[in-house]
């Protein structure tokens, strides 16, 4: 309860107090359970290694003892913190290990279906999010799983479906999960929807309104420890700023994204964030073609470091038309200072 609400730092120190089996007079099956869980909260707060350290605790007592129940949920932690790390083969270990346990237990699907989707969610194989996600999805299920904080796979479903091109959908699937966050005051879960939500709208081409979803998504989650969650929301913010053709404002978000990756050894994402900035800097570079050729001009001699009079001199134009350019060309290539002009130029 005290993940699911949130209280994610207190959830892992009791759930480590709880975990060993001699905590339960020997109780495989709850010690695996706390194990799991208690891997999950360590997701959460952006700790890997330490995540990755109940899952090896959990794994010898799974295997000796052939305890089921908890084997999806085990598995599901690994997959998503191989695929965090990008070691793809022990990816897809835990994911078929997570899936390869027939069962009618509702629990024990969803977290099966959640290890795939993790590991298609960091592939960017959004197809394979869908295929994984989608029973979850279909009706004729228990409406429990839907319950904000206990297993959080609707904005994954969500994003795939925004990225596959699905945004009718998409947004008919956000609507009913929106109102019941928000009916609940679930700060992290309201934060996971409305940045689809910021996505779709910024996809859509009402910026206003995208940048408010996605920054009232990082307001609402500001004074939680919740750093993963904090820079998948501004890897999604960059990435949808960054189709829009918001450039800059791309790059700010996904440098943030980036610096909360690297802090956690994500090594996927910050892969990802890096191949996003520089998608947006190569964009920026092709612009430069598309100058007139006093706007080139008056580029070359700036990046020579010369001020904008002595660009007026040596151009035998005034200074009024030197800024003028130069106006034009920050506002077409995104950016907002001389320095970034030349940081750019001279790559």
């Amino acid at each position: 309860l005290h993940l699911a609400l949130d209280r994610v730092p207190l959830a892992s120190h009791e759930l480590a107090l709880s975990a060993p089996q001699e905590a339960w007079g020997g109780s495989t099956r709850v010690s695996l359970w706390a194990y799991g869980w208690l891997a999950r909260a360590r997701l959460a707060l952006g700790d890997l290694a330490a995540a990755q350290a109940a899952v090896d605790k959990a794994l010898p007592l799974l295997e000796r003892t052939g305890q089921k129940v908890a084997w999806p949920l085990i598995h599901w932690s690994g997959a998503e913190v191989a695929a965090l790390r990008g070691d793809w083969d022990l990816a897809d270990h835990h994911a078929a290990q997570a899936a390869c346990v027939s069962t009618d237990y509702q629990g024990m699907a969803v977290a099966a279906a959640m290890a795939r989707a993790s590991v298609g969610l960091a592939r960017g194989d959004y197809a394979a999010v869908v295929r994984a996600l989608g029973p979850l999805a279909s009706g004729g299920r228990n409406t429990g799983i839907d319950e904000p904080g206990f297993w959080p796979w609707h904005d994954s479903y969500a994003i795939a479906l925004v990225a596959l091109g699905e945004t009718a959908q998409a947004d008919a699937f956000l609507r009913p999960h929106e109102e019941l966050a928000a009916s609940r005051r679930h700060a992290s879960g309201s934060a996971r929807l409305a940045a689809v939500r910021g996505r779709l709208q910024l996809a859509a081409g009402d910026l206003a309104a995208g940048r408010r979803t996605f920054e009232g998504a990082l307001a609402s989650i500001a004074g939680e420890p919740l750093p993963l969650l904090r820079a998948r929301i501004l890897y999604g913010y960059g990435q949808a700023l960054r189709r829009a053709g918001k450039r800059r404002d791309a790059e700010d978000q996904l440098r943030l994204a980036r610096q909360g990756f690297a802090a956690m050894g994500a090594t996927t994402y910050v892969a990802r964030c890096d191949r996003e900035l520089k998608a947006g800097t190569r964009t920026r570079r092709l612009a430069l073609t598309d100058l007139t050729p006093q706007e080139r001009a008056v580029v070359e001699l700036v990046v020579q470091g010369l001020s904008n009079g002595e660009c007026a001199a040596a151009l035998f134009v005034s200074i009024k038309t030197v800024q003028y350019h130069l106006t034009r060309v920050y506002a077409r290539l995104g950016i907002r200072s001389r320095a970034e002009l030349v940081a750019l130029v001279g790559r």
